[in-house]
């Protein structure tokens, strides 16, 4: 008898812990948005806030050395973030290869508690960019 009611509390109490961690809240330009934790979602704040340019700017030194490559960084274009074991942040990253201007997709893994940064991911943004032309300030018929 015992043990069926401490087998039903804990099947209660994992069925709560699991409604409640279902949904995380995010504020974000003053409105609420949930969105399941582990999602991936726009980031708090600026998209050219001083900690995702430096993780921009961190993703295309760690590509050059891993590539030898000699890509410049220009400017985030989009910035999103995954709760994961710290952050992943996803970053849409214009940059200069050879004086042409490319478009880049960036994976940045950061545990700030461990003092952890890791380049996940590196690749041209080909035939399927994430962003729209309003994204990059083009206005039409220019």
């Amino acid at each position: 008898m015992k043990k069926a009611i401490s087998v039903s509390v804990l099947v209660l109490v994992l069925v709560l812990l699991c409604s409640v961690c279902e949904l995380g809240h995010c504020l974000e330009r003053s409105s609420v948005i949930k969105m399941r934790l582990g999602g991936i979602h726009d980031c708090k704040g600026s998209q050219n806030s001083a900690e995702i340019d430096s993780l921009a700017r961190f993703a295309v030194q760690e590509h050059n050395k891993k590539a030898n490559s000699l890509l410049e960084f220009a400017r985030v274009l989009k910035a999103k973030e995954q709760v994961v074991a710290g952050t992943m942040y996803h970053l849409t990253l214009e940059v200069i290869d050879a004086g042409k201007k490319k478009i880049y997709e960036a994976k940045v893994w950061v545990k700030p508690w461990m003092n952890f940064k890791e380049l996940q991911e590196f690749k041209h943004a080909h035939d399927d960019p994430s962003f729209s032309q309003s994204d990059l300030g083009a206005e039409r018929g220019h």
